[in-house]
């Protein structure tokens, strides 16, 4: 596996004026090459303690990880790891072409091969055409994009992107999720936290939902999102309060005129053989697959007050 995180905890000591902070309970979890796992939670919910112990910046109270099989926290992790944190800066002064130029010879990369990486990676992320242009003439959405070229500078084979299309608009956020799809398909590793819960959906593999330091979902987007399916049940002309009626009386929450989640096709079979005693015709009854938004909510509400 690419990265490997067994029984990983932590815990903020207290102090006389304050207490300790549990801020990332036991998580095991393991993401594979060419994989793009995504990370979301509510603020709070431990998601950038996890990525900075995973980079090396904060060390567990307990467990272990590894990413590339090598021990998290030791310089050789980090060889062939990016990093697009959530706020990054660089230096005014600098153009876009010289702060990739000081994170490649941050990098060891040599002139030669330094020169073709950069020249690469402004192309892949559109932004040659201001290569000379000094950062503090960037747009929010210039920086996102110079922001991910540094991020592959080192050629890595994890990436950890933190809201890589924070302030980027529709196009730029589309050809970011090429760019990440591409990533994936080079056999290389992305995590990606975002809130654009939409953009994830579209782009990730697997993601893990975090709240209160607690991995509490993790599956692919279609397993769960399609783990508590809906069904919109379409009767005949006329019929709806009549459906509504039944509905009610057998306690089904409604949305949207849809059934929200019969606890199985057994619940679901038996509510339609009411409908049908009931002398209404059924046309047509659709599953609908919820959204990765509505998963989330669903998920935080049921656990948001424990």
């Amino acid at each position: 596996m690419t990265i490997d995180i067994d029984g990983v905890e932590k815990i903020y000591a207290g102090t006389r004026r304050e207490p300790a902070v549990h801020a990332l309970k036991p998580i095991a979890l393991q993401i594979a090459p060419g994989e793009v796992f995504g990370l979301l939670g509510p603020n709070g919910a431990g998601k950038t303690t996890l990525v900075k112990i995973l980079l090396g910046i904060v060390h567990p109270t307990s467990g272990r990880a590894t990413i590339l099989d090598r021990a998290i926290g030791t310089t050789s992790s980090k060889e062939r790891v990016g990093y697009l944190p959530e706020s990054h800066r660089y230096p005014q002064y600098l153009s876009g072409e010289k702060v990739l130029r000081y994170f490649g010879k941050l990098s060891g990369i040599n002139n030669s091969d330094l020169k073709l990486r950069i020249n690469s990676l402004l192309d892949l992320v559109q932004m040659d055409k201001w290569r000379t242009t000094r950062v503090k003439k960037y747009s929010k959405g210039m920086m996102q994009r110079l922001g991910l070229a540094q991020a592959l500078i080192n050629d890595p084979l994890v990436v950890f992107l933190d809201e890589p299309t924070d302030g980027v608009d529709p196009v730029g956020r589309k050809e970011i999720r090429e760019i990440i799809a591409r990533l994936r398909d080079e056999g290389r590793t992305v995590f990606l936290n975002s809130h654009l819960l939409s953009e994830v959906e579209m782009v990730c593999d697997r993601v893990a939902i975090l709240n209160h330091g607690e991995l509490v979902r993790m599956g692919t987007v279609r397993e769960l999102t399609e783990e508590h399916s809906n069904y919109h049940i379409e009767v005949g002309k006329g019929q709806e309060a009549m459906l509504l009626a039944v509905l009610t009386r057998a306690g089904v929450e409604i949305r949207d005129g849809s059934i929200l989640r019969p606890a199985s096709l057994e619940d679901l079979n038996a509510l339609l053989d009411a409908i049908r005693s009931a002398g209404i015709l059924i046309a047509a009854v659709t599953p609908t697959r919820q959204t990765l938004e509505e998963l989330f909510f669903d998920t935080i509400g049921e656990r948001g007050m424990k």
